[in-house]
């Protein structure tokens, strides 16, 4: 009798939660998004890494999310294996460094610093991505980006093997890592902090999530900013001005609070998103002849 793949990794890993043609819309922030051949979640390094080889071994297409915040998955969904990161969560202080691994909340990351009163990122107070996926994009806001204070991270490579890059080496840009040219997924990073005010520190998070709550669509599910900022440009105003706020197709709006977002106002499928995206960036090129990048990632196939 042969057996199949989905029946050989759960047998193969009793200890890790896995599921068969799991829709991605129960863990992506639009709410959209195709099945999964398999779904595994990992709870430890030592199980990521597992995968990883087994993925390698077996053939097996493989495909990593965090928190999915800064994702759309297209409708059609991912085939082979997907890896999702959200379970392996611990955060903790060793001196002046904060350590958190993949899946760990990048929100309650600056929460244990501030609570050990160590300052440095508090711009990331309000960013709902995981600590992988922060890394892997350079993810910033208000000033601050992970490279500013990111010490070392450790990775598997799509061989599976371990490996621990400093700060100089992941070759950090606007919203790029060398991690994804060379699709290494993130286990554990470390932050260097430096001791401060824990009421500066509290006070600042306060600020910056007062004006992302006041100027962002919080309300509705999205991808966050959807778009690079073009050199020269603002894309929020470069929407704005094209009159293209509230202009939707299917359940995706450009949304009305702020321009540079694109939500989910009840029903959109992905389809819907990368029409609104592509209607966005031709209207923007004819108007002010600016060719807007995506920031988001979109990963899967048509339906």
């Amino acid at each position: 009798m042969t057996i199949t793949i989905n029946e050989k990794i759960i047998n193969e890993f009793p200890e890790i939660k896995i599921r068969l043609a799991e829709p991605l819309s129960l863990y992506t922030n639009t709410k959209t998004g195709g099945p999964a051949d398999i779904v595994a979640f990992p709870k430890t390094g030592k199980q990521a890494q597992a995968l990883v080889l087994f993925a390698k071994e077996n053939d097996l297409p493989l495909t990593v999310i965090g928190n999915a915040s800064n994702l759309i998955v297209q409708d059609g969904g991912i085939r082979g294996l997907v890896m999702i990161l959200t379970e392996l969560n611990e955060i903790w202080c060793e001196g002046s460094k904060v350590h958190a691994t993949a899946g760990a909340s990048l929100i309650e990351t600056t929460e244990v610093a501030y609570r050990y009163g160590l300052t440095g990122l508090e711009f990331a107070a309000g960013i709902p991505g995981s600590i992988g996926g922060a890394v892997f994009m350079n993810a910033g806001a208000y000033g601050g980006e992970i490279k500013d204070v990111l010490a070392n991270v450790t990775v598997v490579t799509p061989r599976g093997e371990l490996k621990t890059y400093t700060n100089e080496e992941l070759n950090f840009g606007y919203r790029m890592s060398r991690l994804q040219a060379e699709d290494d997924i993130v286990l554990e990073a470390v932050f260097e902090l430096a001791t401060g005010d824990k009421q500066q520190i509290r006070q600042r998070m306060d600020e910056l999530n007062f004006l992302r709550a006041s100027k962002q669509p919080l309300e509705y599910p999205s991808c966050g900013s959807v778009f690079k900022r073009p050199v020269g440009h603002f894309t929020g105003k470069l929407i704005h001005d094209a009159g293209l706020q509230g202009f939707t197709i299917g359940g995706a709006q450009v949304s009305k609070k702020h321009a540079g977002f694109i939500v989910n106002i009840g029903g959109a499928t992905a389809t819907d998103y990368l029409a609104v995206i592509k209607h966005i960036q031709a209207v923007i090129l004819k108007e002010f002849d600016v060719r807007l990048e995506t920031e988001v990632r979109i990963i899967g196939e048509e339906k």
